[in-house]
Parts: C-alpha cells; sequence; structure tokens
C-alpha cells in the first residue's frame, strides 16, 4: 500500500491558513488551491490575468515538486471572482492546458474582494 506524501520544495507557495499545497498517495497527486500569492503567501493583486498567470506558475511549480506537469493533470477546478473575466479565463486557460484537456469545473462568483481567481488539481505523476 502506498504512503501519503507531502511533497514540498523550500519555495514552495505557503499559506497560513491549515492545509497542505500538495498530498501525494502512489501516482495520485492532489493540488490544493492556488491563487496569486509570493512565496510567503501574500496575495499579489493584479489584473485577471495577471492573478491567473501568477497561480498556473503556482501549480507549475508545484506539481514538478511532486514529479508532475500540467500534461499529467486530469482534472481541474476553477474559481472565478466574477464571470465578466469567463472569456479571457477561457483563452488563457487554453494556453496552459492542451488536448487531450483535463475535466474540469469552473465556479464564479465565490472568491469575495480577495482573489479574481484560484485553481485546484488532481494529476498523475509522471512515469520516468
Amino acid at each position: 500500500m502506498p504512503e501519503i506524501e507531502y511533497p514540498r520544495a523550500p519555495d514552495t507557495p505557503v499559506s497560513h491558513l491549515p492545509f497542505s499545497p500538495c498530498v501525494r498517495y502512489g501516482d495520485l497527486i492532489f493540488v490544493s488551491g492556488q491563487a496569486s500569492v509570493d512565496a510567503t503567501g501574500k496575495i499579489i493583486r493584479g489584473t485577471f490575468e495577471e492573478e491567473f498567470r501568477r497561480s498556473l506558475e503556482n501549480l507549475i511549480k508545484i506539481l514538478h515538486d511532486a514529479g508532475s506537469d500540467l500534461a499529467h493533470v486530469i482534472q481541474t477546478r476553477n474559481y472565478l471572482g466574477d464571470s465578466k473575466d469567463g472569456p479571457l479565463y477561457q483563452k488563457l486557460y487554453a494556453e496552459y492546458f492542451k488536448a487531450p484537456l483535463p475535466a474540469r469545473t469552473t465556479i464564479s462568483h465565490c472568491l469575495g474582494t480577495a482573489l479574481h481567481y484560484e485553481i485546484e488539481c488532481v494529476a498523475v505523476r509522471k512515469k520516468s
């Protein structure tokens, strides 16, 4: 039976909330919601696009540290602060995720005023 692991590099963005950025069980990788934060967990406000890109860069870093990448993501959950950002979200998402696309859920009007975007995912470990 695989062990539960918590892969984390020293420069992985941290949260001051009680959760792990990433949990790996065997080849499955579960990444908690990633937002526009720096390595200390401080929220970095910006335009929707700036926050989206920072969130994805954080996700990419965490996946790499866990032995995966965006091509091995099997599901994403996306949270938009406002549905007006939907068209830009679709465009940006397509820059990062290529076919075959992961399963996806998107919810809007759920982040309050602190953030424009957040993403979480389930991935599988890359084969060596």
